[in-house]
């Protein structure tokens, strides 16, 4: 029987992150399925840059990702979008979630500023949702979206130190905690991303054999 231990994966596929975290969530879901492919983040090509997220969806901004990588590199790339979609907001902060008080990134300054703006709001109207977007996108043009969410409520003071974003303040249904006082296990089973990036697996063996 050949060895081959040192075989080499049948292709690279690109994920447009240079969050290890999410290469190695997105490693694990594809190494489960068993797909021979060789997943790496985009801080591989470090001389392609930073895509502007000017979509007005999720999936728009995903796939603008995917494409420009997919297009600088030669490879299938996978990109994702995420944000917070809160039910009495009408879906806002939505694709601004991450800038939400303005400064990008300013976690502490965005969570602050949604829970004094549903300071008056009572528990059964405080529902909301995490939802995101991944998008898988060819060099010749061939793209596909799958999006996940994951449902709960708002609670009124943050809890929890694991997670980031709004991770405090969401109680998934279902459960007492908020998705901050989840383990990183627990949380990629239910997450939004996780559900996005397990649902790109058919759609990878369909295309990429």
């Amino acid at each position: 029987m050949a060895d081959t231990t040192d075989r080499t994966p049948a292709l690279r596929l690109i994920l447009a992150t240079r969050n290890a975290h999410k290469v190695g969530e997105l490693r694990a879901i594809l190494g489960a399925a068993g797909l021979d492919v060789e997943l790496v983040g985009a801080d591989a090509y470090p001389e392609v840059p930073d895509v502007r997220e000017t979509g007005v969806t999720f999936a728009e901004n995903a796939l603008l990702k995917a494409h420009a990588l997919a297009r600088a590199t030669g490879c299938p790339a996978v990109a994702d979008d995420s944000g917070l979609c809160v039910d009495v907001l009408g879906g806002a902060p939505g694709i601004f979630s991450a800038r939400w008080a303005g400064a990008h990134g300013d976690d502490k300054a965005n969570l602050d500023l949604l829970l004094a703006q549903l300071g008056d709001i009572a528990p059964p109207h405080r529902a909301a949702h995490f939802a995101c977007a991944a998008a898988l996108a060819l060099p010749d043009g061939t793209e596909r979206v799958v999006e996940g969410q994951l449902r709960g409520t708002l609670r009124f003071e943050p809890a929890g130190a694991n997670g980031f974003g709004y991770d405090p303040v969401l109680q998934p249904d279902g459960y007492e905690v908020t998705c901050a006082e989840l383990t990183p296990e627990q949380k990629n089973e239910i997450s939004h991303r996780g559900k996005a990036f397990r649902g790109l697996v058919p759609v990878l063996r369909e295309l990429l054999g």
